[in-house]
């Protein structure tokens, strides 16, 4: 009984706080391999592709409350040998990622929840999270151990030896459709007291390892709001696909690394821009997304350079004089 009422404290607690979801993972920006003189190239590991590419890599974090998605922060990530040449400090991924949570600041009645990938979801990382009081929703590799009964196992042994059909939850996620899932709660490798989910999409054959597996430091959450809390995280990926096929993100040809970042600084800068603008104009036009915004701003002064044009024009202005202003040729 008692137990009952702290945790229905805890959820009250957590219902009257503001919920802030920091998204972090990391994206390439693909060069070709003749790109020899750009500064800080490597080939670097892709999931999307499933071979390394001759990019650059940025480990990023993305800020969602309150229907409002930024893009906050970024680090580049450079390979130890560059770092050794240059003569300076070799950063892992998951140590710039630990840079960016320990730099994210909260207010009292904020509640923040980081969402990562497998690639994050490390004891150290974790630990920073907890630091700040932040809870971790975060994808895990099936090779992870698990304590069931005191026993360790791997995940995905277990799953093939001893979890049934009739052991699963079906869990209807809004958006996302039904899985059927495995919760368990306990210690997974180092990392102690969590609750996991494993989670199948297709229909469940037996024997097989599970499809998601989902890894949350808040007890307190049921199994329908972390896979909800966690499909949050699809803001990073929306957000890496405008960033290159609405801005360019990847498509500079700068040669120095100094002015590459400058590059990516101002695409971020331009991403929150027209998030923030797409913020005002949703109050007349609730399903706006960026490229909408994009394509409305670029109409817009389309159009005011044709009216600078015909107001020229009845005044009489040499059209040499017009052009030479736009900076256009002939």
């Amino acid at each position: 009984m008692v137990m009952k009422q702290i945790r229905s404290k805890q959820d009250k607690q957590r219902d009257s706080r503001k919920l802030i979801f920091l998204i972090v993972n990391d994206t390439r920006c693909k060069k070709d391999k003749s790109t020899k003189k750009m500064e800080a190239l490597s080939f670097q590991y892709s999931h999307e592709t499933g071979k390394s590419v001759w990019c650059h890599c940025l480990v990023t974090a993305h800020v969602v409350a309150q229907g409002c998605s930024y893009a906050w922060d970024y680090r580049p990530y450079y390979q130890e040998e560059y770092c050794q040449a240059e003569r300076l400090e070799f950063k892992s991924k998951n140590d710039l990622a630990m840079e960016m949570i320990e730099a994210f600041s909260a207010q009292a009645d904020e509640q923040v929840y980081v969402l990562m990938d497998s690639w994050y979801t490390s004891e150290k990382v974790i630990n920073a999270c907890n630091r700040k009081g932040f809870h971790v929703i975060a994808a895990l590799k099936t090779n992870r151990r698990i304590r069931p009964a005191g026993v360790s196992i791997k995940i995905d042994e277990f799953a093939e030896k001893y979890i049934r059909k009739s052991d699963l939850h079906s869990v209807t996620v809004e958006g996302q459709g039904t899985y059927l899932v495995y919760p368990y709660e306990g210690s997974v490798s180092d990392i102690e007291n969590v609750k996991l989910l494993l989670s199948w999409k297709d229909e469940y054959t037996g024997l097989s390892k599970p499809q998601v597996c989902l890894l949350c430091t808040d007890l307190s959450l049921d199994l329908v709001t972390i896979q909800r809390y966690y499909h949050v995280r699809w803001n990073i990926e929306t957000g890496y696909r405008y960033f290159k096929e609405l801005l360019g993100f990847d498509q500079y040809q700068l040669l120095s690394i100094h002015g590459i970042q400058r590059f990516w600084a101002i695409q971020f800068l331009t991403q929150n821009f027209l998030e923030f603008q797409r913020q005002e104009w949703m109050e007349q036009q609730s399903d706006l997304t960026l490229g909408d915004v994009a394509r409305r701003i670029r109409e817009e002064f389309f159009g005011q350079i044709i009216v600078y044009v015909y107001q020229q024009a009845l005044e009489k202005k040499p059209l040499f004089d017009i052009l030479k202003h736009l900076k256009l040729s002939a």
